[in-house]
């Protein structure tokens, strides 16, 4: 065998082991590296224009977010508020009965509590005793003003006739008669002026008797405290068989006609009108929204009802934007949400 044949043989049998043990001795094209192809998908046009529409899509949303959020003016420094009716006695006494519990609803006429009436009873027995003993009084009076009247009429009837007598005959009337007919005539007028007297003086006790009577009535009603409202018990500090006092404070009702009492700051008003939509967030009730509507805007920022007003006139000044209470009527209040007096709520006025 000749030497390039050999040459060739073996050659060919490398190839073979080559191909064999999977090797390929052709060259693999290279691909783009990491960062050309992010750079490639960057500068994508298609990529680029849907971050043109986001883009567009964000600044809309938000002009139109804000166009849409400059109609309201909203406060956290907001609460409910009522007129509480705070009950106390008009009599003095120890309370007998308490017809009502913690927080129950009353409506207006229903009994609260008792105070105990046994004297005020006794001392309207005593009242009315004495108005019919005024009148038996008067009765008899009025009587004695008949006989009395009576008595000056003939008095008067007997002085005219001696008069008469003495023009037509002088010598048949004694002066002395006609001197005791004068006296009996003033006698008798003396006497029906003080019946009637009596009379007028009847009539004035009968009056003190009825007052005395009016009041004692009075003070019995005042035994039995009633509910003045509609609404709900609160505070009740008495108990059965305690001596209450008049002027003490026993429990508090608190109503059922409740509003809202927002401070806004006095910048939130150029827009705010009374009749307004509002919508009320309320805290207590898990964040139920409530309609309602503005009442009306009080004349004057809260810190200048205050015990002590601030004085600006002196000293250096700055300027401190104010708070204003707006009141906020509710249009329909949630019958089984708890609604009371202090609780907090974030009303949003939609403003024109």
């Amino acid at each position: 065998m000749a030497p390039d044949e050999g040459a060739r043989v073996s050659r060919d049998h490398d190839g073979d082991d080559r191909e064999s043990r999977g090797e390929d001795n052709r060259e693999k094209p290279k691909g783009p590296s990491d960062s050309e192809q992010k750079r490639t998908f960057f500068s994508n046009r298609y990529f680029q224009a849907g971050v043109a529409v986001l883009a567009l899509g964000a600044v809309g949303a938000g002009v139109v977010w804000w166009l849409d959020a400059r109609k309201y003016e909203n406060t956290d420094d907001a609460f409910v508020d009522a007129h509480i009716v705070r009950l106390s006695p008009q009599v003095a006494g120890k309370v007998t009965q308490i017809h009502v519990t913690d927080n129950q609803l009353v409506h207006k006429g229903d009994p609260l509590l008792d105070i105990d009436a046994a004297d005020f009873d006794a001392k309207l027995v005593q009242a009315k005793a004495q108005q019919v003993q005024a009148e038996t009084q008067l009765l008899q009076n009025e009587a004695s003003e008949k006989g009395a009247e009576a008595q000056a009429e003939n008095a008067q009837r007997d002085l005219e006739r001696y008069r008469l007598l003495q023009r037509t005959s002088p010598q048949a009337v004694a002066q002395q008669q006609l001197d005791q007919a004068v006296a009996n005539e003033r006698n008798t007028k003396a006497q029906l002026a003080a019946a009637r007297a009596q009379i007028a003086n009847a009539q004035a006790q009968i009056g003190v008797a009825k007052a005395a009577v009016d009041a004692t009535q009075l003070n019995v009603g005042y035994t039995r405290i009633v509910a003045p409202i509609d609404g709900h018990i609160a505070q009740r500090t008495v108990a059965t068989g305690n001596y209450v006092s008049p002027g003490q404070s026993l429990m508090a009702i608190v109503p059922l006609d409740l509003w809202v009492t927002a401070n806004f700051k006095e910048t939130q008003l150029a827009r705010m009108r009374a009749g307004e939509p509002v919508t009320v967030t309320v805290d207590g009730c898990a964040g139920r929204e409530i309609d309602g509507h503005v009442d009306s805007i009080q004349r004057g920022a809260g810190q200048a009802f205050g015990i002590l007003p601030p004085e600006n006139a002196t000293g250096n000044y700055v300027k401190v934007v104010q708070r204003v209470p707006v009141k906020i009527v509710l249009d329909n209040i949630p019958q089984d949400c708890p609604l009371g007096p202090g609780m907090s709520v974030v009303p949003s006025v939609k403003v024109r």
